[in-house]
């Protein structure tokens, strides 16, 4: 899986599959210590030993709402690791919701999100910022000291965002004043990303296209 080459449905499947897996045994009567630990040396193609940003985010089913969300923004591990940690993590860590209970598995989804390496949003000045802004393409990432916030690109997508409400949207995930990204000391990364879910839970895993 070359840098910036688009992932195959395969992958995409196998990765999902990976954090239904993950989320099985994390679930389960006798959870490993490390989510990833089951899966270090099973087979699997050679883009899972490869380091990528990954977000796994659950969703109740049929309702679509979101369940959980954790991931890694840069590429610290390989997916083998990233994809297991994040669905654990996202079932069982997101402080927003209460852990995940075994029996709602067969009414949560698996989304998987692969990330590109973010990059500074280019512009001008800070005002310029939502023109640089690819609505249906970037996530976004602001920081401001220790602040930060960030969402993925599906979110201005389904909320029906414009430029400047996700730049603000952002802001406000990171706590900040939804007007922060105006403040030249306020830092504006953007990033690309490949989703897949399943249909229904357990079910057949699709592309979501990102469009704005």
């Amino acid at each position: 899986m070359a840098r910036g080459a688009p992932i195959s449905l395969e992958i995409g499947q196998r990765a999902v599959a990976l954090a239904r897996d993950a989320l099985e045994k994390a679930l389960g009567p006798d959870p490993p210590t490390d989510p990833a630990a089951p899966f270090l040396t099973t087979r699997l193609p050679a883009a899972f030993d490869e380091p990528r940003g990954v977000f796994t985010t659950l969703r109740q089913s049929p309702s679509d709402l979101l369940r959980g969300c954790i991931g890694y923004t840069h590429p610290v591990f390989p997916l083998r690791v990233g994809i297991p940690r994040t669905a654990a993590s996202a079932a069982l860590e997101d402080p927003r919701f209460p852990p995940v209970e075994r029996e709602e598995l067969e009414h949560i989804t698996a989304e998987v999100s692969l990330l590109t390496v973010p990059e500074p949003l280019r512009a001008g000045q800070p005002r310029d910022r939502p023109s640089a802004v690819r609505v249906g393409h970037d996530g976004l990432i602001v920081r401001w000291r220790r602040a930060e916030g960030l969402l993925l690109p599906q979110v201005a997508v389904e909320q029906h965002w414009d430029a400047t409400e996700f730049l603000s949207e952002t802001c406000g995930k990171a706590g900040l004043p939804f007007d922060a990204w105006l403040r030249p000391e306020t830092e504006v990364y953007r990033f690309g990303s490949e989703v897949f879910r399943e249909d229904v839970p357990g079910g057949t895993v699709r592309p979501v296209p990102l469009t704005g």
